[in-house]
């Protein structure tokens, strides 16, 4: 019997996956590259999951890294995205489906095998579930025993803003309800390592820390005009990063 779980907070709106489409792998992935090199100089076939791909611009970009051989399959819940993410990639000179194909997917009940993929990946996913701890355990299922997870999740309580004006306050704290309300995550970075030993994984095989986003004026929505006014506005966001490496069997 499926569960019923809450449906994606923000939903897949023209311009909410418009603004997801500036990240790639090096602004938001960086902390997976070292290991997928190393991986590659071992097995240049490898075969990469990407799970929840929105706009598909970091898939695409991870399967640039993975060229020439190796492949990318980005999921998502969304029909309608997954079609932008194809013509992303299309327009970045990759082959679909040679170099990434895209499919369908729950996080919940991924359509894989056991042990199938070499490098499961997945932004800003976690923190949009109620249940995260079952998102990682169908992550390990997937993953090749050796292979690795790799996650990123924004922190919600630990962004920043300058100058902390009361209107950007008041915009945050309403974020915060509407993601809980929701069933999401609003301390989704720091709570990282928590949920993938609660998914069974031994501490020592998580490499965890913490990288940053930080967004100037020019990249503020026009509707904070008090604050872009402003010269020296700053939002800092923290995400937790983790790399995990499945048990050998």
């Amino acid at each position: 019997m499926t569960t019923q779980h809450t449906p994606y907070t923000i939903g897949h709106a023209p311009s909410q996956t418009k603004h997801h489409e500036w990240r790639t792998a090096s602004n938001s992935a960086a902390h997976l590259l070292p290991h997928l090199q190393k991986a590659l100089t071992s097995n240049p076939n490898l075969n990469l999951l990407d799970i929840g791909c929105g706009p598909g611009t970091i898939s695409a970009s991870l399967a640039q890294h993975l060229l020439p051989s190796g492949h990318v399959l980005a999921t998502d819940i969304a029909d309608d995205v997954l079609s932008r993410a194809k013509e992303h990639a299309i327009s970045q000179g990759l082959s679909v489906p040679g170099n990434i194909s895209f499919q369908k997917a729950s996080v919940y009940e991924l359509p894989f095998s056991d042990n199938e993929f070499d490098i499961v990946h997945a932004h800003q996913v976690l923190c949009h579930l109620d249940d995260p701890v079952s998102a990682v355990k169908e992550m390990l299922r997937v993953c090749k025993p050796g292979g690795l997870i790799s996650l990123r999740e924004s922190d919600m309580r630990m962004w920043c803003f300058w100058p902390e004006l009361p209107s950007l306050l008041k915009f945050h704290d309403l974020m915060v309800e509407v993601m809980l309300a929701n069933g999401g995550q609003d301390k989704g970075g720091r709570k990282l390592v928590s949920w993938i030993m609660d998914a069974g994984v031994d501490r020592k095989d998580i490499e965890a820390g913490f990288g940053t986003w930080c967004y100037r004026v020019e990249e503020m929505v026009k509707g904070w005009e008090e604050w872009i006014e402003r010269g020296e506005a700053t939002l800092g966001i923290v995400n937790g990063e983790v790399i995990v490496r499945k048990a050998q069997a």
